[in-house]
């Protein structure tokens, strides 16, 4: 594995892969978000939620004991996610997407973060690992159920609880957000799309994640198990820096536009 600074040219040998890649995976994590001002998933708790960690409110029994304290978190989170918006590094996957597609490759963008930063950046996303804070489904039916934007403006914390609406399907069920707890499994779709998308692939690129939230970071591991070639871009090392070919220190904002540059990928729209 070879380390590199933010602040060194990029290294040819990165280049050429870059350049040379048709069939791309980038898998994504919440460093992504946190540099567009996202607050990262455990981060200190505020208002009506002061008194809670995030693990103690990502749950199913939290869900069920107190609906309208978890349906509010949620709502207040999705108001300030569109409160932001996408950076540098979302752009320039994007970016890469249509050059790849305009090549008759394609780059899948696989996220571990449940925001739609991806998405306004203009990446069509092929996987949303842990779900989708902008979609609700039913919690007893599991039927989608449509909910207007929050009213929330995502700065200020709102000052009581919200209920959840019913279900219009089956009428009793509560709507929650269409993302995953704790205790829940992974939506089998996104997981087995990604994994069929990296051992389809020859190049792979982890950005942002921590790699250590399982079962998506054993999604990079298929690609080392085929001899893919594996590039992390992140400010600090990480749980699967021992397994890349190349670790590049630095933002996603900062490094993707950079690498993307040097292949001759160009980064406007056309």
């Amino acid at each position: 594995m070879r380390e590199l600074s933010v602040t060194e040219s990029v290294p040819e040998d990165v280049v050429t892969l870059v350049r040379e890649a048709r069939q791309v995976v980038a898998l994504s994590g919440a460093g992504m978000s946190a540099e567009s001002g996202v607050p990262t998933f455990r981060e200190v708790q505020r208002g009506l939620w002061e008194r809670f960690s995030a693990e103690e409110l990502a749950t199913p029994d939290a869900f069920e004991a107190d609906p309208a304290l978890v349906w509010t978190w949620y709502r207040w989170r999705q108001a300030l996610i569109a409160a932001v918006e996408p950076n540098p590094g979302h752009r320039a996957l994007a970016a890469w997407q249509r050059h790849l597609a305009d090549q008759g490759g394609w780059l899948a963008a696989v996220t571990q973060n449940v925001d739609d930063l991806h998405e306004r950046a203009g990446t069509d996303v092929l996987a949303h690992l842990h779900g989708s804070i902008t979609t609700h489904r039913c919690a007893d039916c599991q039927e989608p159920v449509e909910v207007p934007d929050p009213a929330y403006d995502g700065f200020t914390v709102p000052p009581e609880p919200e209920q959840p609406p019913r279900c219009p399907a089956c009428q009793e069920g509560l709507a929650r957000p269409d993302v995953v707890w704790f205790s829940e499994m992974l939506p089998a779709e996104a997981f087995d799309a990604a994994t069929a998308a990296i051992r389809a692939s020859d190049l792979v690129i982890v950005v942002g994640t921590s790699g250590i939230v399982q079962p998506a970071a054993s999604l990079p591991l298929l690609g080392l198990e085929r001899g893919v070639p594996l590039i992390e871009i992140n400010p600090e090392e990480t749980g699967l820096t021992e397994v890349m070919d190349f670790a590049i220190r630095g933002r996603s904002g900062e490094v993707l536009p950079r690498l993307l540059a040097a292949a001759g990928i160009p980064l406007d729209r056309r």
